[in-house]
């Protein structure tokens, strides 16, 4: 009997000591997990990466976004185009201020579901190539990716709408049909050099900010973050982008 005793008080250690490890174990998994530097990004648990399906729900949240804040902030866009136009003290007209929105809308609509589709496929790729201390970089390379195939729909968008802003033309068809006879294809593009000099320092400063305050405020709350809270976020980068912005944010189209 004494063998037999003694065998079971040896399993009854080993497996004592094997709990303790694997105890041991996760502990130090999760203090690794803390000391995570801010901003860093892991993958290894994601699910496979679809490309196609991130590509259409990009198009999708980003054309929806668009249509939404376009239709809520075009009047104080039209009042902002008004007042560039007019000089010396000139009155500003205040009536028609939703005038070429229909039109507006269907530039943004594409225009802002193709800078997402293509932002967020190139996004998760970058995070996978670039090592985790450097997600800073694949989110700003993403954001001027992003803005330079939006910029193909977004120039003659806002071509178009600064021009029925300040009453040149009263519909969007008329305004292409009158551009492309006057001045031809390339008169929808005026001033794509000086767009891009503004718009794509500001995608990518504004998205990178975004996301890395995003991972940060996760990281330090450790759960998922609310909507209010990715609004309330996406507002202080937005604030935060044109602050670092400012001497392009007055170069006119």
């Amino acid at each position: 009997m004494g063998p037999i005793t003694l065998s079971a008080d040896v399993k009854s250690s080993s497996v004592s000591v094997a709990s303790s490890d694997a105890c041991n174990k996760k502990m130090r998994n999760s203090m690794l997990e803390r000391r995570k530097p801010f901003a860093s990004v892991s993958t290894g648990e994601e699910k496979p990466f679809d490309f196609f399906r991130t590509l259409f729900e990009g198009f999708i949240a980003g054309g929806t976004a668009g249509v939404v804040v376009e239709t809520a902030l075009y009047p104080i866009d039209t009042i902002k185009t008004r007042l560039q136009a007019a000089r010396g003290g000139g009155k500003i007209n205040l009536q028609g201020l939703y005038s070429g929105l229909a039109g507006n809308l269907a530039g943004v609509l594409p225009a802002s579901a193709v800078f997402v589709g293509v932002y967020e496929p190139t996004k998760q790729k970058l995070l996978k190539l670039f090592p985790e201390n450097l997600s800073a970089a694949a989110h700003l390379t993403a954001g001027a990716v992003g803005g330079m195939a939006a910029s193909l729909i977004r120039v003659p968008t806002e071509v178009i709408k600064q021009r029925m802003q300040t009453g040149q033309f009263t519909s969007a068809p008329d305004a292409v049909r009158l551009i492309v006879s006057k001045e031809g294809f390339k008169g929808l593009y005026a001033g794509y050099g000086s767009f891009l000099l503004r718009d794509l320092p500001f995608d990518a400063l504004q998205f990178c900010i975004y996301e890395q305050l995003r991972i940060g405020y996760k990281a330090a709350a450790q759960r998922d973050l609310n909507d209010p809270e990715n609004a309330i976020i996406g507002a202080f980068a937005g604030k935060k982008t044109f602050k670092s912005c400012f001497p392009y944010a007055f170069i006119s189209n």
